[in-house]
């Protein structure tokens, strides 16, 4: 019988116990990463920055859009002029302009009337005192003369201020124009020519009109004293009276005008502004990127087309994405939550990686946009998450990035 050494019996020994031990622990290592493999979600995302669509808020035709595709705009800058008053409300400004000029040829037909009845009254009371008579003609004169000078003013002023509505938003498109080198100075300096020369005729017309009113006031006076101390033939009165109501309803049409023409024009034009820095875009997405996609961003509306209310005209994105969205799939679902930590990467140059958290989970499944599918040929549907991007994180908007659980 051959005996065996302890030496010897440790040494076989340990030639069987080491394959035994590593092939354990390599089992380990495997079980452990796919452990940790199944804790883990792995899901790509695209980097998206704000996009605004502008629109108007009630109907009307765009004047200008001093802006173009892809031009970078700043806060506040004025993007697009919409007129409210449209074709129908213009022509309704041009007959009550046309009516407004009636009733004023009405009024001036009725005071010229004045002096031929006058004469017809003076001949038919040839046996009144001739003195008396042709004073209170001169005063009745004076104040139905004074009267139409008012009219003719508050005419003149209102038609003024329309037009000087006009050139005010011309210069102001001017403006626009010039900055941007559309326009040589000289036009600029014409359009600000012919609102100063119209604004300082309206100023001067009002100063006419406040005057003409304080005459009025001590024509009337004198008028009223006169005919207290030498009342008239009643035939006198009654004559004249018809031609007075006359005037009267000819000055209720005249203010009847005149508030609906301040009330048209007091619809100013409407600009619409920057809502931040960003450019102008009208993005063209695939039918099925939805989420990407917003409305407005594949419009670009141009000077003279009609615009509803809500109708975009375009938008305004910002030139740096703010969040990427992705989505997880049925089998990420509970590895997903609010606030977890994952890990972010580039690929594109310069490669990247950063660390940022999960900022909202939405609350249902949508489809996803196509570009992130497995198979072009088969739409996928996942959970869309919000994740923040971190600073330093170069992206540019609509950029792939690959997005890890941690």
């Amino acid at each position: 019988m051959k005996i065996i050494s302890p030496i010897s019996y440790l040494s076989r020994l340990r030639r069987h116990i080491i394959p035994i031990v590593v092939w354990l622990g390599v089992v380990a290592c495997v079980v452990g990463l796919f452990t940790r493999r199944s804790q883990r979600f792995e899901v790509l995302g695209i980097a998206q920055g704000q996009v605004r669509q502008i629109a108007v808020t009630c109907t009307g035709r765009l004047k200008s859009v001093p802006v173009s595709l892809f031009e970078l705009v700043e806060v506040g800058q004025t993007l697009a002029v919409v007129d409210t008053v449209l074709d129908n409300e213009q022509l309704l400004e041009a007959e009550l302009k046309s009516q407004l000029a009636a009733a004023t040829a009405e009024i001036e037909h009725l005071v010229t009337q004045l002096v031929p009845t006058q004469e017809t009254l003076l001949a038919e009371e040839a046996d009144r005192e001739i003195n008396r008579v042709a004073e209170m003609r001169r005063f009745l004169v004076d104040v139905e003369q004074t009267r139409l000078q008012i009219f003719d003013l508050r005419s003149q002023i209102a038609s003024d201020r329309i037009v000087l509505e006009d050139l005010a938003i011309e210069v102001k498109i001017t403006e626009d124009l010039l900055e941007k080198e559309a326009v040589a100075p000289y036009e600029l300096q014409k359009v600000k020519v012919q609102y100063d020369s119209l604004a300082k005729k309206i100023e001067e017309d009002q100063h006419m009109l406040e005057q003409a009113k304080s005459d009025l006031g001590q024509a009337q006076q004198r008028h009223d004293e006169y005919a207290r101390k030498h009342p008239f033939h009643p035939s006198v009165d009654d004559a004249l009276d018809v031609i007075r109501k006359e005037i009267g309803v000819q000055e209720h049409l005249m203010d009847g005008l005149l508030s609906q023409l301040e009330a048209l024009k007091s619809r100013e034009a409407l600009e619409l502004k920057s809502p931040f820095d960003g450019v102008v875009v009208g993005m063209q997405a695939n039918t099925n990127e939805v989420a990407l996609r917003r409305p407005g961003e594949n419009v670009l509306r141009r000077p003279g087309e009609v615009v509803t209310a809500g109708d975009p005209i375009f938008a305004v994105a910002e030139t740096e994405p703010s969040e990427i969205i992705a989505y997880v799939s049925e089998a990420q679902l509970g590895q997903v939550r609010e606030k977890m930590p994952v890990e972010l990467i580039k690929n594109t140059q310069p490669a990247q990686i950063a660390w940022s958290e999960v900022i909202f989970v939405g609350p249902t499944a949508e489809l996803m946009p196509e570009r992130l599918w497995r198979n072009i040929a088969v739409p996928q549907w996942g959970r869309p998450i919000i994740v923040n991007i971190p600073e330093g994180l170069e992206l540019v908007p609509g950029e792939i990035v690959g997005i890890r659980g941690l």
